[in-house]
């Protein structure tokens, strides 16, 4: 709710009783006298018409700029009561969402949704559908043609037309499900029983050693101070206590974290490796919110639009990447290897973690946290080898290359990043090391097919050592 916005906003039905018993605001509606005039006769009322002292021009009339005249108060008054209830200004193009009738700019409302929004922006009530409304835009027209100074600025008008088109209808997405409020910490000193305590529960299975519940059997009952209880763990995602040999138990091979696998399908899983969602990455959006992301490549502002572009344009999910990051990996010599010598995956959760029993064991499932650290070590690399698949525009692959390349301390300066690429960097190739006396240098053959040794310039892309081939290129034409 905007500053200073109340929290009920008027109906289409109390707006036109305002303007139906404010005669001055619209003359050309049918309704019934104004208050105002009931009194006709008497002095205060003649007085209006009088000019001199009583505030009015040479002709006797009132002031159109007089703030004591009661139209520029109900238009002072109208555009209070329709602002927008997410930019506090008058609202623009408005639309109302059901079911309860809160209504905002359409602008201001579908950039409410893409950014995450499932329910109303007032009241955070659960909304299915936004829609134009109707009654209101008519109102809005009436109250801009008296007092067309109220109107919206141009410039403001014209980006939120791109952003709403006037007379669309929108749904709201789904609520995301989020993890249940942990039931670990209901109690400081005793703990409850998971969801395979309980005999014949539904999931299939039950604990050799279930828990005791401290509601009835507090005698029995196991308390914190002791540790976590024998057979059980705490999951990752929502911290409740789970059995360790349950079928439905999975666990991370990166941060060696359990999951419980029935609070939240989908979220407290250790997932198999391509299967798996990164934490808080779900679209498009969510990269553009990520200061993560813009950390990846340095705080480079202009590199990270041209990745967001790019990816609007391919029409391409963070899952896309994260599933390409983690084949490419696996084809590599040391695969994961380099990620844990970065100890990138230690203390991802709050939960107690294990000991990585075999550093050098294959690894088959990952949990959400880790994904998004896969995904986030490896996107740099990874959009360096999609822009050499030469879909980019080309004036943005043609750039100079800063001299600095990617430890240029200038890439948050906005002129100096659009005009230079900091991602591939042109270097010499590292100086040869000869013995004392050179080794001498074959003579080429003296006609007018040989081939000259050209100059080779090789581009600095994983920062890895660049290998130079010391064997002179040329050779005679077939």
């Amino acid at each position: 709710m905007a500053p200073g916005h109340s929290d009920t906003f008027p109906d289409n039905n109390n707006l036109s009783n305002t303007l139906m018993t404010r005669p001055e605001a619209i003359t050309t509606l049918k309704r019934p006298a104004s208050p105002s005039f009931e009194n006709a006769n008497d002095d205060s009322s003649r007085k209006r018409l009088r000019g001199g002292d009583d505030g009015g021009d040479e002709k006797g009339l009132i002031r159109d700029d007089d703030p004591t005249n009661s139209s520029t108060k109900l238009a002072d008054d109208l555009v209070q009561e329709l602002q927008c209830g997410c930019c506090s200004e008058l609202v623009y193009r408005p639309v109302v969402v059901s079911p309860c009738q809160h209504f905002f700019c359409g602008s201001c409302c579908v950039l409410w949704i893409r950014n995450g929004g499932t329910n109303c922006p007032a009241c955070r009530g659960e909304s299915t559908i936004m829609m134009p409304s109707r009654p209101l835009q008519i109102v809005l027209d009436t109250l801009l043609r008296s007092a067309p100074h109220k109107a919206r600025a141009e410039g403001e008008r014209r980006q939120a037309d791109e952003i709403y088109k006037s007379g669309a209808v929108l749904r709201f997405p789904s609520p995301r499900e989020i993890s249940p409020e942990p039931n670990i910490n209901l109690s400081t000193e005793f703990a409850r029983p998971c969801p395979h305590c309980a005999p014949n529960n539904p999931y299939g299975w039950s604990c050799p050693q279930p828990i005791p519940d401290p509601g009835t059997d507090l005698e029995h009952a196991w308390r914190l101070d002791d540790g976590l209880p024998s057979g059980h763990l705490s999951c990752g995602n929502c911290e409740n206590l789970l059995a360790s040999q349950a079928p439905s138990t999975t666990k991370c091979d990166f941060c060696q974290t359990s999951f419980c696998g029935v609070a939240v399908p989908g979220r407290c899983v250790a997932a198999p490796l391509l299967s798996q969602q990164p934490h808080a990455l779900t679209d498009l959006e969510d990269l553009i919110q990520s200061t993560d992301v813009y950390g990846c490549f340095n705080h480079n502002q202009i590199e990270v639009e041209y990745i967001i572009d790019y990816l609007s344009t391919q029409s391409l999910t963070p899952r896309y990447i994260y599933r390409e990051i983690v084949t490419h990996i696996q084809q590599q010599p040391q695969q994961f290897r380099p990620l844990f010598e970065q100890d990138l995956f230690s203390e991802s959760h709050s939960a107690y973690a294990g000991n990585d029993p075999d550093p050098s064991a294959p690894r088959n499932r990952v949990c959400r946290q880790c994904a998004t650290e896969i995904l986030l070590w490896g996107l740099k690399d990874w959009w360096i080898r999609e822009r050499q698949k030469g879909f980019l525009e080309e004036g943005i692959l043609k750039r100079k290359d800063c001299p600095d390349g990617n430890s240029c301390n200038r890439q948050q300066d906005l002129a100096h990043a659009k005009e230079f690429n900091h991602i591939i960097c042109v270097v010499k190739a590292p100086e040869a090391k000869y013995p004392t006396e050179p080794a001498p240098v074959e003579p080429q053959p003296e006609n007018d097919y040989a081939v000259p040794s050209p100059t080779v310039h090789f581009p600095l892309i994983t920062g890895e050592p660049l290998l130079v081939r010391e064997t002179p290129v040329g050779g005679r034409a077939n």
